[in-house]
């Protein structure tokens, strides 16, 4: 567009202004956390689920769990296949800055460990308070261990349908995902954090079989 910056991938980003920027055509990128949620929600499910216009080279670390766990992936030019077997095993995760395991998708994951043969270990290195969600998974028969940055997660056979209330944007995504693979009705309350990070979620899920009705609180 004609811009004048410097500084990409250091600590300072320098603009020098310009009279007039230029017009471009432009694509935005897809939502590698969005790509991610779905994955897992396959993951929790068992599912099989085919996800377009995504790239799999943003979420590559998360990708590699899922198969660790014992996911088949296939993976080809903006599509990502996922065919999930019907119980996942424990892996461990620790988040790290891009391009290691995204601290957004560190609730998501846990979510799904929390169904998975074995037990897994979770380590937060990025935010504090990252584990909000967890007492809510609790209610639902998650068996969840907090100490300071990491998760002792045992995984259980199920979890329970219940009313709980998201705390924050993924946190919120990943309760979701919890009572879709529940046993029983659950409730997600607080769910203006989640419509803020995801278009039409409600539909998509809907497409994939999903039993879910938006309300207004």
């Amino acid at each position: 567009m004609g811009a004048k910056i410097k500084g990409a991938g250091t600590d300072i980003i320098e603009i020098e202004g310009v009279k007039k920027l230029k017009d471009v055509s432009y694509n935005i990128m897809p939502d590698r956390i969005e790509t991610g949620t779905f994955l897992c929600l396959a993951a929790m499910t068992g599912g099989h689920i085919l996800i377009k216009e995504a790239d799999s080279n943003h979420i590559t670390p998360v990708i590699y769990k899922l198969e660790e766990a014992g996911c088949k992936l296939r993976l080809q030019k903006n599509e990502i296949d996922i065919q999930a077997p019907k119980k996942i095993k424990a892996v461990d995760i620790k988040t790290m800055p891009y391009p290691g395991f995204p601290t957004d998708m560190q609730s998501i994951f846990t979510t799904v460990l929390t169904v998975a043969k074995g037990t897994s270990m979770v380590v937060e290195n990025l935010f504090e308070n990252r584990y909000k969600y967890a007492q809510e998974l609790v209610r639902m028969g998650a068996k969840i261990n907090i100490e300071g940055k990491t998760a002792v997660v045992k995984g259980t056979r199920r979890l329970y349908g219940a009313k709980v209330k998201a705390t924050d944007l993924r946190g919120g995504a990943a309760l979701v995902i919890a009572g879709i693979a529940t046993k029983g009705h659950t409730t997600v309350q607080n769910i203006e954090y989640i419509l803020r990070g995801y278009e039409k979620f409600d539909q998509k899920l809907k497409g994939l079989g999903v039993d879910i009705e938006l309300k207004k609180e």
